[in-house]
């Protein structure tokens, strides 16, 4: 990699620091720590007991919350020269059992709590699969010391090299089965050239990176691993809690997090209602949409700290940033956008003909990207249908402004063509959004004799808050185009997420259709 160009792969991380400052922390949990010659003592034990499991080069799982094993089990997969898997923990028995089917995995560590519902995924799959289950050192637990004992350190172990597969990361399956993305050590290697080259972004030996994001989503492990690459620490919690971060950033004094939109405002409010010292922080990032100027306005106040968006996908990883100084809240165009392309990734937008569109035109958009996924795990013809002379297809529509911010619109599958008119959901849920009442909104469309499609929408209402669907409607009359207003509203409790904090359409979809 590139301010340390002894390290080319993940497990060179470990061994770099692990001689430079062994006795340096580089994870912690709670009260549990490793220090980076306790890190690589352990990633050593568990690839020389890993390389023997299954077939050679057969990849190894991971199920559970964010933990030191974790990144154990990562760094020491990788180091065996495997491709690792982290699975999604909020899954039920049978989306386990067809990601197992996918990646056919040699191994799956797992925490106990989940080892029942692996068990029973694994039932379910034709090939063999070892389960080892443990539970965290940091809940009081053993971790994977029993898997480490008695390892022989005369075993020789291959050296990973940078085209290997370090990571295979499963998309989130908004609009169907999820696919698993292949990411090369080389990608990463690039990424952090690019971080780099960003003069908004700084990481160093000091910084400390709180990860609450879920490990099986690139928000939680890639965002978390520049800090690793100089020498820094990953503190973390198990998952998303407004008390645990507030407990972890008190405990740790993290200058790095990275959240979702929706996550930050309850954060927000957790600091305004217990007065919190968050004044560690440095940088807020956060992914998964735009934020609104009351949130940009309640986060600056209440932590204190810079704004980071960055707009990325689960093959690509970060297309866009809107770096700090564009957060001002009175620029609603520029908040409203994904920012400018990173250093190293070239963005195009495209008319369906796959000619560039001009400046305010909507089309979809297109990444060339040194850190791109080298393909779809088994999948062949989706590696190949993704890309376009090199270019991935995002499947997201946007537009560039004449400054050359990017600005999404939609995803081209959620786009909804009522009476032969173009509506992009994204703009409707944000003239919704600017309601008071509302705290959530999520538009579809609803197939329809008369329009086509309806334009439908899915409201959640704003704490204390009852939602009039007629005033409503009236509201997006004053911001948006007759033609764009819901035909129908309905009100909801909660909207279907997955666990990157994404609205699942396609749930919304077969609701809509029974």
């Amino acid at each position: 990699m590139w301010r340390h160009p002894e390290i080319r792969t993940l497990p060179d991380i470990v061994d770099v620091w692990a001689d430079r400052t062994p006795d340096r922390v580089a994870l912690v949990a709670g009260d549990a720590e490793l220090t980076w010659q306790q890190l690589a003592e352990r990633v050593i034990d568990l690839a020389v007991t890993l390389v023997n499991c299954g077939e050679p080069r057969q990849p190894i799982a991971y199920l559970g919350h964010n933990t030191l094993e974790l990144w154990v089990t990562w760094f020491a997969a990788n180091r065996a020269r495997r491709p690792f898997v982290p699975l999604n923990w909020r899954l039920a028995v049978p989306e386990i059992a067809a990601l197992l089917r996918d990646c056919a995995p040699a191994v799956v560590v797992t925490q106990e709590d989940f080892a029942d519902a692996l068990q029973t995924a694994v039932s379910q799959v034709a090939q063999p699969i070892d389960l080892w289950p443990f539970v965290s050192v940091a809940a009081g637990g053993s971790g994977l010391d029993p898997r480490l004992t008695g390892v022989d350190g005369t075993v020789d172990l291959p050296r990973p090299i940078s085209e290997d597969i370090s990571l295979i990361a499963y998309t989130s399956g908004t609009t169907g089965q999820p696919k698993g993305a292949l990411h090369r050590h080389d990608g990463f290697d690039l990424s952090i050239l690019s971080d780099e080259l960003e003069p908004t972004i700084r990481t160093g030996r000091e910084d400390v990176h709180l990860m609450a994001m879920p490990n099986f989503h690139l928000a939680g492990t890639w965002v978390s691993l520049p800090t690793l690459y100089h020498g820094g620490t990953v503190a973390m919690i198990p998952f998303f809690e407004p008390a645990a971060v507030l407990e972890a950033l008190t405990r740790h004094r993290p200058t790095t997090l990275c959240l979702v939109p929706t996550a930050i405002q309850w954060l927000v409010d957790e600091v305004r209602r217990t007065g919190a010292d968050v004044s560690s922080l440095r940088t807020l990032i956060y992914a998964g949409s735009a934020i609104t100027p009351p949130t940009i306005e309640g986060a600056l106040e209440a932590l204190g700290c810079e704004l980071r968006q960055f707009y990325g996908t689960t093959e690509t990883y970060i297309i866009s940033i809107l770096r700090p100084d564009d957060h001002d809240a009175s620029r609603l165009e520029l908040v409203a956008s994904a920012g400018a392309p990173v250093p190293l990734v070239h963005v195009r937008i495209v008319d369906p003909m796959d000619h560039d569109c001009p400046a305010g035109e909507v089309g979809e958009v297109l990444v060339r990207s040194p850190y791109v996924m080298a393909g779809y795990l088994g999948q062949p013809e989706a590696s190949a249908a993704a890309f376009t002379d090199g270019w991935y297809r995002t499947g997201d529509l946007g537009f560039h402004s004449s400054a050359g911010q990017l600005t999404l619109v939609d995803r081209a599958k959620d786009m909804v063509v009522t009476a032969g008119e173009n509506v992009y959901s994204v703009e409707v849920e944000r003239a919704l959004g600017s309601h008071p009442d509302v705290a959530m909104a999520a538009v579809i469309g609803v197939p329809d004799e008369r329009w086509g499609e309806a334009v439908t929408a899915f409201v959640v209402p704003a704490q204390g808050r009852d939602v009039d669907p007629d005033a409503l409607r009236a509201h997006c009359r004053e911001h948006i185009a007759g033609y764009k207003v819901p035909k129908s509203i309905h009100i909801r409790t909660s909207l279907p997420l997955t666990p990157s904090g994404k609205v699942r359409k396609v749930d919304l979809r077969t609701e809509a259709a029974s």
